[in-house]
């Protein structure tokens, strides 16, 4: 399924309408918002595939409104941060945002950022071999862009879910931060390895005390395995 409506949710009228120009001449509907409150309302009736959220918003602020999303959806969410502010970066992605844009921001980069995510999510109806990694207990199916653990589907954002695919994909080889942002995030993603730990601290949530068949292990001083003891 390709992302085609984007909500875009900013204070500032002239980011908004700068970034509708943008979308709208790549071919996207765009939805937008000023405030916390509304974003939630517009998010619930409309549906959009994907979400550009500002941290610094009226009613309820950027944290707020991707907390109750992620409550019930795991749509791609870009939030839109200060410069240099770690502490929103760091938190964004606790939070369950995908991925994170520094203002001021390039609006050929943010238009970027939404084209990788669309390549990763979309899927042409020539894409339709299945991509499938199973072990004990647990699946991640790209093809549907979902996670199984225990019979159970468990609503995970894209990007964890694509970590998790890959290094479940590769068992018991161990990946510094930096492969594991150029193979996961790409060659467009700007961030620091922060971001892995991040995510696989929300991964091993989800997944503690499933199985004793597999783990996600930290290789101190290099980086993150997939272990596990089945033969893929």
């Amino acid at each position: 399924m390709a992302l085609e409506k984007v909500l875009v949710v900013d204070d500032d009228p002239n980011i908004c309408d700068v970034l509708r120009m943008y979308l709208e001449n790549e071919g996207y509907s765009v939805i937008l918002s000023y405030d916390g409150e509304e974003a939630l309302v517009k998010f619930n009736a409309l549906k959009p595939d994907i979400i550009l959220l500002d941290v610094m918003l009226p009613t309820l602020d950027g944290w707020q409104v991707c907390r109750e999303v992620r409550k019930k959806s795991s749509v791609p969410i870009i939030m839109i941060t200060a410069k240099g502010d770690t502490f929103d970066k760091v938190l964004g992605l606790e939070l369950g945002a995908d991925d994170y844009i520094v203002k001021p921001f390039d609006t050929k980069e943010v238009v970027a950022r939404i084209k990788a995510i669309a390549r990763r999510i979309g899927t042409s109806p020539e894409e339709s071999e299945v991509k499938e990694v199973r072990y004990d207990k647990l699946s991640v199916n790209m093809t549907r862009y979902e996670l199984r653990v225990d019979g159970k589907v468990v609503d995970t954002p894209p990007k964890e879910l694509e970590l998790l695919f890959y290094l479940a994909s590769n068992p018991n080889r161990v990946y510094t931060r930096d492969q594991l942002l150029d193979e996961v995030w790409g060659f467009e993603y700007y961030g620091d390895s922060r971001t892995i730990d991040v995510h696989i601290k929300r991964l091993r949530e989800k997944l503690e005390g499933v199985s004793d068949k597999w783990s996600l292990k930290t290789v101190w001083g290099v980086g993150y395995k997939f272990e596990s003891e089945e033969d893929e």
